[in-house]
């Protein structure tokens, strides 16, 4: 199966970036943040400046945009529908369109476009986190960020394992329903005719073999971790260490700035 089929959430593309450079606690410490501060953003300006925020993060990554596109496409179904929902449920303003008991008001359309730029910001900068950070990296990174909690009884490298582990299996899961779905096919399974329901049910003979697949591979998974002594994360050494550098502070200097400017906006 070749690589462009594969979902881009979880996958890891290497280059020679500028984002790529940047420690992944920087790059951790910016995402979260920014994806608190985009509900700030209340007016045009606002928003085109988060945009252009993060068409610059496109840019800097110099990954190929078909890529970062595929990113977007899991969920664009997910913001097509809340978009029609507004449109459909909002009133306020000036009609702009009506037809038969369906009226569209000016507000449903304003909120129809703020909520979807909204998600697909957000979706955005979350892809570009997982294209440019390989799981190591955001593993030793989560880790170090929670580290601090470990005094309070948070298992700070148990969590991080756990989300590289999950990042790590989103393509692998995938090509394994690829598989099983190509098996079905072969053997005369239709997945792409009928109504809904029969569209529902036609997938009941994947999801089961792929949840036993799943089981199976966590399985193998923890055998292969206890019988390398994996015992957490208390005094383990790491082959790589995590060095700040004068980009990663720009970076969060960027990031205030962009905070402080989107709430001078909102005035």
């Amino acid at each position: 199966m070749s690589r462009l089929n594969h979902p881009v959430i979880g996958q890891y593309i290497p280059a020679d970036s500028f984002l790529h450079r940047l420690d992944p606690r920087a790059k951790l410490v910016f995402v979260f943040v920014f994806m608190m501060i985009v509900f700030l953003a209340k007016n045009a300006a606002g928003y085109s400046l988060l945009v252009g925020v993060a068409l610059s993060g496109v840019l800097l990554s110099r990954i190929p945009l078909p890529m970062i596109l595929r990113g977007i496409k899991p969920v664009l179904y997910l913001i097509i529908l809340t978009a029609l929902l507004h449109l459909g449920m909002t009133r306020g303003g000036d009609v702009w369109w009506e037809l038969g008991p369906i009226t569209v008001y000016e507000q449903g359309v304003v909120q129809a476009t703020v909520i979807s730029l909204r998600f697909l910001i957000l979706v955005l900068m979350g892809t570009l986190l997982t294209l440019t950070t390989s799981p190591m990296e955001l593993t030793d990174g989560l880790e170090r960020l929670l580290c601090p909690l470990t005094r309070v009884g948070v298992p700070a490298q148990d969590l991080a394992l756990m989300m590289s582990i999950a990042l790590r299996f989103i393509p692998t899961l995938w090509e394994e329903m690829d598989k099983i779905m190509m098996a079905q096919r072969a053997r005369g399974a239709d997945f792409d005719s009928g109504h809904l329901l029969r569209r529902v049910k036609s997938y009941i003979p994947v999801l089961i073999p792929l949840f036993i697949s799943a089981f199976r591979r966590a399985e193998e998974l923890a055998l292969a971790m206890e019988a390398r002594g994996y015992r957490g994360g208390k005094g383990r050494t790491r082959i790589r260490e995590l060095r700040w550098k004068k980009e990663d502070t720009i970076l969060l200097v960027v990031l205030a700035v962009l905070s402080i400017s989107l709430w001078w906006l909102r005035g």
